[in-house]
C-alpha cells in the first residue's frame, strides 16, 4: 500500500505536540489529519476515510479511552494508538480494554520509535485486509468447486482436461489457500471420489484411520498434516484410467492393465511436484506401495528406507481397500482383513507398525465412525433402541443376522438376548450412538 494513500489522524489538545507529530511525520508521505478534541475528532471521522488515529489519553472533555472505545465500535477496521504519560495507567488500561488499541506510545517519545510503531500498525491492518481478501476468495473457489461436482458426470468424457484442472486448482490452492491447504486437498479428495461408485470409495475412511494412529502416537503436526494430505490425494494418480480399470481388484488385472496400476503412486507424485509445500505429502504418495521385504513399487526401497508416513498409509490403503473388493475378486469382512495384515507382517508391512496399527482397529475402530460420530463395541445386555449398527452381525455358523446400517429396536434387542439363550453365545455388535448420546 502505497503512503501516500494512508490517512493519519492526529488528536491532541495541544497545538505544541501536534506541530511536533507532523515534524515527526513529515517525511513517511502520510495524508495527516488534525483534530484539537475527541468530538473534532469524530467528526473527522465519519467525513474522511482514516487508516489509523494517534490520540492523547488526557484531553478535556471525551478523553483518549473514549475516543478510541468509539472508533473502535464504528470503525474497527482503523488501528488505534495511545500517547500517555507515565502516570496516566488508568487511561490506558481503559483504552486497552474499551479501545482495544494497538499499542501505546509513552511520552516524551523517540521519534524513530515512533514512526517505526506507525509502520508496525499499518503493516498489520494490511496483512488483516489481505486475508480478508484471501478468504473471500476462497469462499467464492469454494462455491465454484461445488458447482463443479455437480456437474462432474458432463465431465467425465473429458478427463484429460479435468486432470489439468485438478492440477491448476491445486497450484491455486498452494497460492492462494495456504491457510487453509488442508481443507483445499479434502475438496479435491472429493471430486476425485466422485469417479468411483460409493461402494469404492475410501478415501474417508483412510483419512480416519491415519488420524486416529497420528492422534494416538503423538506425531508432530508437519508431519500428521502431510500425511493427511496424502490420505486424501493417494488416489490422484488414477483420474485418468477408464471406469473399468478403477473397479477392477489389482489381483485380476491383465499384465498391461498392472503395468498402469503401479504407475498411479508415480503420476499422483508428479502431479504435487509444482506445490515445494506439498514435498513430503507426494513422496508420501510415491512410496505408499512399498514393502518392508523391498518387493513394492516404484522404486524397490526396503525396511527403513521406506518413508515412515508411506508404511503407514500403505497399511490403512490396504486395510479399507481389501474390504471394499479394490485388492482381491471378493470383499474380505473388516476382520479377516485384519488378519490378513498381521499374516503379512514383516513381508509387506514393518512388525511393530502392524501389529499397532491392527491394535488401534481393534480397540478404538476409527474405521467404523460415520462422519466422526463415536462408535462402541457392546454385548447385547448393553444395547438400547436407536444404535445404528455398522458392521454386519454373523452368528457364528456365519449365517448372516443384522445388515451394516440397521437402526435397533426394543424388540429387536430382545429377540438377539433370545437367540443368544438358544444358541447358547454371546454376541459383541459395534454400533454407532444415537444422537446426542455423550456415551
Amino acid at each position: 500500500m502505497d503512503s501516500a494513500d494512508i490517512s493519519v489522524l492526529l488528536v491532541d489538545d495541544e497545538p505544541n505536540i501536534l506541530r511536533a507529530l507532523r515534524r515527526v511525520l513529515r517525511r513517511e508521505d502520510y495524508r495527516l489529519l488534525t483534530a484539537n478534541n475527541g468530538e473534532e475528532a469524530l467528526v473527522v471521522m465519519q467525513t474522511e476515510p482514516v487508516d489509523l488515529v494517534v490520540s492523547d489519553s488526557r484531553m478535556p472533555g471525551m478523553d483518549g479511552a473514549e475516543l478510541l472505545s468509539r472508533i473502535q465500535q464504528h470503525w474497527p477496521e482503523c488501528r488505534r494508538l495511545m500517547l500517555t504519560g507515565h502516570a496516566d495507567l488508568t487511561s490506558t488500561i481503559r483504552a486497552i480494554n474499551e479501545g482495544q488499541i494497538y499499542r501505546y506510545i509513552t511520552k516524551p517519545w523517540s521519534d524513530d520509535d515512533l514512526r517505526l510503531t506507525l509502520r508496525q500498525a499499518l503493516e498489520h491492518q494490511q496483512a488483516e485486509r489481505e486475508r480478508r481478501r484471501l478468504e473471500a476468495l476462497t469462499q467464492e473457489q469454494n462455491r465454484e468447486l461445488a458447482l463443479l461436482n455437480a456437474h462432474l458426470e458432463e465431465r467425465v468424457q473429458a478427463r484429460t482436461r479435468e486432470l489439468q484442472q485438478v492440477a491448476d486448482m491445486l497450484e491455486l490452492a498452494y497460492g492462494e489457500l495456504k491457510r487453509s491447504y488442508v481443507t483445499a486437498t479434502q475438496v479435491f479428495s472429493a471430486l476425485i471420489s466422485q469417479r468411483l461408485p460409493r461402494n469404492l470409495q475410501t478415501n474417508t475412511q483412510v483419512r480416519d484411520l491415519v488420524k486416529a494412529y497420528a492422534d494416538t502416537h503423538h506425531f508432530d503436526e508437519e508431519l500428521k498434516q502431510s500425511l493427511m494430505m496424502a490420505a486424501s490425494l493417494y488416489n490422484l494418480g488414477k483420474m485418468t484410467w477408464n471406469d473399468q480399470l478403477l473397479a477392477t481388484p489389482s489381483d485380476r488385472l491383465s499384465t498391461q492393465d498392472r503395468e498402469t496400476y503401479q504407475r498411479y503412486p508415480v503420476a499422483g507424485e508428479g502431479l504435487l511436484m509444482a506445490l515445494d509445500y506439498l514435498e513430503d505429502t507426494a513422496s508420501i504418495i510415491r512410496h505408499h506401495r512399498e514393502r518392508w521385504n523391498g518387493s513394492g513399487y516404484p522404486d524397490r526401497l526396503k525396511g527403513e528406507e521406506i518413508p515412515y508416513g508411506a508404511r503407514l498409509l500403505g497399511l490403512a490403503v490396504d486395510f479399507i481397500e481389501l474390504q471394499r473388493g479394490l485388492v482381491l475378486q471378493r470383499r474380505l469382512p473388516r476382520d479377516d482383513a485384519l488378519k490378513l495384515l498381521r499374516k503379512l507382517s514383516g513381508r509387506v508391512y514393518e512388525p511393530e507398525m502392524c501389529e499397532a496399527f491392527i491394535t488401534l482397529c481393534i480397540e478404538q475402530a476409527p474405521d467404523l465412525g460415520m462422519g466422526g460420530d463415536q462408535v462402541r463395541s457392546l454385548d447385547t445386555r448393553r444395547l438400547e433402541p436407536g444404535m445404528i449398527l455398522v458392521r454386519d452381525l454373523h452368528s457364528e455358523s456365519g449365517m448372516l443376522l443384522l445388515n451394516e446400517g440397521k437402526q435397533l429396536t426394543r424388540d429387536l434387542i430382545e429377540r438377539l438376548v433370545r437367540f443368544e439363550e438358544t444358541e447358547g453365545t454371546r454376541y459383541v455388535l459395534w454400533v454407532k450412538l444415537p444422537d446426542g448420546d455423550p456415551e
